[in-house]
């Protein structure tokens, strides 16, 4: 059984309560309406009630008058759907439509739409839909758990890919299928995702943007091993130069599980890009070709560890 369901489940059997202790007609109505006002997180819940309260409050007003106008017909029914249904997606408040509409009908149900039985059916939103807001409020369950499982997974996936490169830049005939882009690219989405629900059940404060930052950089990130990854595929000669960066990858490949950022890659990228240029000129059009592609990495991995500089938190004796 789900959490959802679980407080589905305890938002319906107070709304009822209450409804009966009050002495509301129809109290099985504010079930319905507990029903509907149950949400994800805290604040769609809180948004999503005052939504529903202010279509629900006009969908009563142009209903009584025009089931006192016009009578308790069917087609008066039709009638306000092609009256306020449009109003409500002007007004930008489309999710209170259903409760909208049930709150309507039970006027054509009772075919009264005189104050008391308006009063009775706001009486019933309050109850109903202020029942679900508060079980929203009351507990969500906490993401962090989940969050840094997320980022446990990407941080291995990201390992596994610089491991992968590595071992093609040391011996080009090394074929890799690359399925660990895919899992790792599902993987930030559904961390991502996480966070932003995880933000949405903080009313006030207790919020860390941290995984927010961490998400977005890992989404960076893995743009740029993109990049990477189609240079390396015209890395097709094993040359010392290819040897080198290699080394570089197999340490990223550890630091990257790190939650500081050292800058030892960057130094050593550096270092190596210096080192390039003592070097001896291409002796041919294929050598030049790969050196060139290797080159074109060694600057695709600074922008990569540039976007970790920026966005990862430095140890304090590092400034």
């Amino acid at each position: 059984m789900g959490f959802r369901v679980l407080k589905t489940a305890i938002a319906v059997i107070i709304a009822m309560y209450l409804a009966y202790i009050l002495g509301v007609h129809t109290p099985g109505a504010a079930g319905l309406l507990a029903i509907l006002g149950i949400e994800v997180t805290k604040k769609k819940g809180i948004q999503s009630a005052l939504h529903r309260i202010a279509a629900s409050i006009l969908a009563l007003l142009i209903g009584s008058v025009l089931f006192n106008l016009l009578g308790f017909h069917i087609w008066v029914v039709s009638l306000f759907i092609l009256i306020v249904f449009p109003v409500l997606v002007r007004l930008r408040i489309t999710e209170g439509a259903v409760t909208g509409a049930v709150v309507m009908l039970h006027l054509f149900a009772y075919e009264s739409a005189n104050w008391p039985t308006v009063l009775n059916e706001l009486i019933l939103l309050v109850i109903g839909l202020g029942s679900a807001t508060l079980i929203n409020i009351a507990y969500m369950p906490k993401a962090d758990a989940a969050l840094i499982t997320h980022k446990q997974q990407i941080e291995g996936l990201f390992s596994d890919i610089f491991v992968n490169i590595a071992k093609h830049l040391r011996d080009n005939t090394v074929i890799w299928d690359g399925k660990e882009l895919l899992e790792v690219s599902e993987e930030i989405e559904r961390g991502a995702s996480l966070a932003k629900r995880s933000m949405e059940n903080t009313l006030l404060f207790g919020w860390d943007p941290y995984w927010r930052v961490y998400f977005y950089m890992r989404g960076e990130q893995l743009e740029s091993i993109h990049r990477m990854i189609d240079l390396v595929a015209g890395v097709y000669q094993t040359l010392p130069q290819g040897e080198l960066v290699a080394a570089i990858f197999e340490d990223i490949s550890q630091s990257v599980k790190e939650d500081y950022y050292t800058g030892e890659a960057e130094k050593e990228l550096q270092e190596l890009n210096a080192r390039y240029k003592g070097m001896p000129l291409p002796e041919s059009r294929e050598e030049f070709e790969v050196r060139s592609a290797i080159l074109q990495l060694n600057r695709e991995l600074m922008h990569y560890l540039a976007i970790a500089k920026k966005q990862k938190k430095h140890r304090p004796e590092a400034g």
